[in-house]
């Protein structure tokens, strides 16, 4: 019986068996999925801060969740929270507060907001440069002690181990807009290497603030399709001009098969595989040969024992960025041939936005409900198709599709690439 817990390389098998979604489409993984499957967009203009000058306007904020305004970290925080609660309540694993495995956490990158940094320069001294390490000094010793905690990388996931009660210590990560899908490798691979039984992967971003806006306008990497804005997002059109900034969270529990089994946990689907290729071209563009994405997505595929005609759906990176669904398309024709124009793809980010650090998760999660309801989310606003993008986009509607398997792409900015293969059963 125990080789039946083991997958074709002697390994544990990982399980899934509690998930949490929040975003801009709502709180619960339930809502998500009835929104998704109905093409409903959940981008809309900005109200959280002054729009005066900027060039996009529009975003997939969660600010249903609160009543004012709150910085990145704390949202982020707020985010994971909510995720988190509805992943260990489905999964029913431990007990209130006593997670029984290591946290695995991405969030994005944390730093000091206009907000903060405005009430901490009137302390500062004028005769010296302001600078983030000034500012962090001060609030450490002056009136907004809070501060400095909250703005140190770590605080986000020792605030969610502490309340969920996750043993050892707390893994921070960022690896960019790959971030989700590591968190989940991290858990993947600490299972199977017998650290742990049970692992929870969370990925948080709650960072659309202004200044976030700003940056990634000054790279010509947001779309400007201000009006509507739930049309801005449009991954593999002819007329897509650059992805949509949004908020989001998700988290699984990851167990051994063994361990699951053991309790008698509901089995939501296999973490079969994954591949982390690093690309060392440019600090935000993909190399063009396209060679690392390729070997991540070959990497994938070969940790999970399966070849290209096991794969039945893939949910794509799918930015809506000119440069990004170019570059993904010829690295799926590359690995998968003339199969790659007959295999569904589709992207959630043409509804959601693209949640940045919380990208990899959330898709995950849509990819593993996609196998539970054997239907496939859309690409929306496919009004007018790439030409030169020959692969089968599910356009506008979602499909009915005997789905097994799933590859799910999550490329970064500094060239951080993870493929995920996620399955129904074991295979």
């Amino acid at each position: 019986m125990a080789n039946n817990f083991k997958d074709s390389a002697g390994r544990p098998i990982v399980v899934v068996t509690g998930m949490g979604v929040v975003s801009s489409l709502g709180q619960g993984k339930d809502d998500n999925w009835k929104k998704l499957t109905a093409g409903v967009s959940g981008i809309h203009r900005i109200k959280r801060f002054p729009l005066d000058g900027l060039r996009t306007t529009i975003a997939g904020t969660v600010d249903y969740l609160f009543d004012k305004p709150v910085s990145a970290p704390e949202l982020s925080e707020r985010l994971g929270t909510l995720a988190i609660e509805e992943a260990v309540a489905q999964s029913g694993i431990g007990s209130k507060g006593n997670f029984p495995g290591p946290l695995f956490c991405a969030v994005a990158p944390v730093e000091m907001e206009w907000p903060q940094r405005r009430a901490l320069a009137a302390e500062a001294d004028p005769a010296k440069p302001y600078t983030p390490e000034v500012a962090l000094e001060i609030s450490a010793r002056g009136e907004h002690p809070a501060w400095h905690e909250l703005f140190l990388y770590g605080t986000v996931a020792d605030h969610l181990a502490d309340k969920f009660g996750t043993k050892g210590m707390p893994i921070s990560l960022s690896t960019a807009c790959a971030s989700g899908g590591t968190a989940i490798q991290l858990g993947l691979e600490a299972i199977r290497r017998g650290d742990c039984d049970a692992a929870l992967a969370v990925a948080t971003d709650g960072s659309v603030h202004a200044e976030a806006l700003i940056r990634f306008s000054l790279l010509s990497a947001l779309s400007t399709q201000n009006d509507p804005p739930e049309q801005a997002s449009k991954p593999f059109s002819k007329n897509r001009d650059g992805f949509v900034m949004a908020e989001g969270a998700g988290a699984l529990v990851l167990e051994s098969l063994e361990h699951a089994v053991g309790r008698g946990a509901k089995i939501l689907g296999v973490v079969a595989g994954c591949g982390e290729v690093a690309d060392s071209f440019h600090r935000t563009r993909s190399s063009p040969d396209g060679k690392p994405v390729i070997a991540c997505m070959h990497q994938a595929l070969a940790d999970s024992g399966m070849n290209t005609d096991d794969i039945d759906h893939i949910n794509a990176h799918g930015t809506s960025t000119p440069e990004n669904d170019k570059m993904e398309t010829n690295c799926v024709m590359a690995v998968f041939g003339e199969r790659a124009k007959e295999i569904p793809i589709s992207s959630n980010k043409s509804m959601i936005g693209h949640t940045l650090t919380a990208a990899g998760a959330i898709e995950a999660i849509v990819s593993l409900l996609t196998i539970q309801h054997q239907r496939i989310p859309p690409t929306i606003n496919y009004t007018m198709p790439d030409p030169t993008i020959q692969l089968n986009v599910i356009g506008n509607t979602a499909r009915d599709a005997k789905v097994r398997t799933v590859l799910s792409n999550s490329f970064g900015f500094g060239g951080q690439n993870v493929s995920l293969v996620l399955a129904g059963e074991p295979v």
